[in-house]
């Protein structure tokens, strides 16, 4: 069982397949983006046992839509999400391969994703590439991705630039962005990222 927001409980599978995210990582996330939970549309990569999905549901989110590969867990997310969505909010799990999932939502963007892949399974690159190939963040939206500290991820992916990177011990997240649109004066519409540096 894990407990999340509203002292609420949702299930879990057992083992460490799905190794939900801890505690102390979910609520710093969910601190830093208290303000923009309420009537997002949210994307949960690699969701496991689904609770990040169920916090941003008993958080306000307008709709979750939650990709994994495996059945036994997809079974457990809609349950645990079933316990927990409100009146006027949605939710969709997706089972299979995030990257073919990933397609199917070509030009229709989140507000917040979370993306939380094994840590061992090759996925962060070609996921990030298709998550700026296919325009699935939202202009003023935010991407989270979990990973062990210590791992290095791309600065920029496409128009994806990364904002700041916080640990939590052995764990840390990384936050990306769009890059914004060049203004007036910046020569030859060059990208940057928040930090001056040329995309």
């Amino acid at each position: 069982m894990v407990r999340i927001y509203g002292n609420r409980q949702i299930k879990t599978l057992r083992g460490l397949a799905t190794r939900p995210t801890t505690a102390r990582v979910r609520e710093a996330l969910f601190n830093t983006w208290q303000a923009n939970i309420a009537g997002c549309r949210w994307l949960d990569l690699c969701c496991g046992s689904g609770a990040m999905g169920a916090e941003a549901l008993c958080r306000g989110a307008a709709s979750v839509v939650g990709i994994e590969q495996s059945r036994r867990a997809c079974a457990l997310i809609r349950h645990n999400w079933q316990q927990v969505v409100g009146t006027g909010q949605t939710f969709e799990v997706l089972q299979g391969n995030v990257l073919q999932h990933l397609r199917a939502w070509d030009g229709h963007p989140f507000d917040r994703i979370y993306f939380d892949p094994p840590y061992d399974g090759g996925l962060y690159q070609p996921v990030l590439e298709a998550i700026a190939q296919f325009k699935l963040l939202e202009a003023e939206g935010e991407l989270a991705v979990e990973h062990r500290t210590g791992s290095a991820l791309p600065k920029t992916i496409g128009l994806l630039a990364l904002i700041k990177t916080k640990r939590y011990g052995e764990t840390s997240l990384t936050f990306y962005h769009l890059a914004r649109l060049p203004s007036s004066g910046d020569r030859n519409g060059d990208f940057h990222n928040v930090d001056g540096h040329q995309v």
